[in-house]
C-alpha cells in the first residue's frame, strides 16, 4: 500500500469518525430536548471545565421540536454516548433517567 493511499484511508477513517461523532451528538441533543432538558447545561454538568462545544452548537440547528422528533429509547443514548467513550456525559444522563422515572 502506498503512502497516499495510506493517507486517504486515515483520512477517510477520520471523516467517518467526525460524522459517527455529529451523529451521536445529535442523537444526545435531540433526547435531552424530547425529555424537556437543555442539552448545553448537561454537557456543562459532565464537563465544567471546557469552553463551548462548536459541534454541540452546530449540530443543536438540526434538532427538531418533540412534538416533530422521534421516541429515542433511554438506552439508545447511552449506547450511543458510551461507543464514544463518553462516560461523563453518560453518567449525567443516567442521573437525568433516574430523575425522569420518578
Amino acid at each position: 500500500m502506498s503512502y497516499r493511499n495510506s493517507r486517504e484511508m486515515e483520512e477517510e477513517i477520520i471523516r467517518n469518525y467526525e460524522r459517527d461523532e455529529h451523529m451521536m451528538i445529535l442523537v444526545f441533543a435531540q433526547w435531552c430536548v424530547n425529555h424537556d432538558l437543555n442539552p448545553e447545561e448537561l454537557y456543562k454538568q459532565a464537563y465544567p471545565d471546557q469552553q463551548d462545544n462548536p459541534v454541540l452548537q452546530q449540530t443543536l440547528e438540526l434538532v427538531v421540536p418533540k412534538e416533530e422528533a422521534g421516541d429515542i429509547p433511554h438506552d439508545t443514548v447511552l449506547g450511543v454516548l458510551s461507543l464514544f467513550g463518553n462516560e461523563e456525559l453518560s453518567f449525567v444522563v443516567t442521573e437525568h433517567i433516574a430523575k425522569l422515572r420518578k
